[in-house]
């Protein structure tokens, strides 16, 4: 799904996120596989603080996102940095098309969870593997079905900024390992109202490894993806590291 209206606060209501910590435990694990610079893939980039972060520590940066708000939020950022050298890239994660080879791709804040069924999960995993040298690295998070049933279930969070109130209703879908999710904004100043519909899926750690070793991608690695250290039953969120094991010379 693409954010729209809700691509302009994003910022404001996820400004409880640690990005410091987010930066630092990708940053260790690209440096321990021995990718300390070179072309990095940001998948889902958002409005781009992790982008930043690590274009600013050295890496070739491409962001992409399937919402041109989201990308018009992080130009600007790029441009108070004086950050030139960014490729950013408005497309599906389904249709990925990188024009050439990456040492590493990054996506966080459960993007790949947005992406669908467990087929188009596939999908996309095997679009960001094909673009991926081996040996090359792919650190992505996921929300855990614990996160779906225990706390998003059928529950609504009121969320409130400067600007706007926005007010976000779940319902659960355990048959298709789905949550509903509707968000509904209204403008402080002139009480307009915009709403936005998606679904967030989850998946099984089983079934993400059993997808990621069908393309090449070995994981070695699952963590807490909040505090970046051990799963524990109540885990909200993995952060999955997976190595890519050869070479692909065309889709599979």
């Amino acid at each position: 799904m693409a954010y729209n209206e809700f691509a302009y606060f994003y910022d404001e209501f996820n400004d409880d996120a640690d990005y410091d910590a987010l930066f630092r435990a990708v940053k260790q694990r690209l440096v321990q596989h021995g990718i300390k610079d070179g072309i990095v893939v940001d998948l889902g980039c958002g409005t781009g603080d992790l982008t930043l972060m690590l274009s600013q520590a050295g890496y070739d940066m491409i962001g992409v996102d399937l919402s041109e708000e989201m990308l018009a939020v992080l130009r600007e950022k790029a441009a108070e940095l004086e950050i030139k050298d960014l490729l950013l890239l408005n497309q599906d994660l389904l249709k990925l098309d990188l024009f050439g080879t990456i040492r590493a791709a990054v996506s966080t804040f459960d993007t790949f969870n947005h992406i669908g069924p467990i087929d188009r999960f596939e999908q996309a995993i095997a679009k960001a593997a094909f673009f991926m040298e081996k040996d090359g690295l792919f650190l992505f998070d996921v929300n855990t079905p614990y996160k779906h049933r225990q706390i998003l279930g059928n529950e609504t969070f009121t969320l409130e900024s400067e600007d706007a109130l926005c007010v976000w209703k779940n319902q659960l879908d355990e048959q298709q390992q789905r949550t509903a999710i509707s968000i509904e904004i209204t403008y402080h100043d002139t009480g307009d109202s915009f709403q936005e519909e998606f679904f967030e899926y989850w998946y099984e750690l089983e079934q993400i490894r059993t997808v990621c070793a069908r393309y090449g991608l070995r994981v070695e690695e699952v963590c807490d993806g909040e505090d970046f250290g051990a799963c524990r039953s109540d885990s909200q969120r993995w952060l999955i590291t997976a190595v890519k094991e050869y070479t692909q010379t065309r889709e599979e």
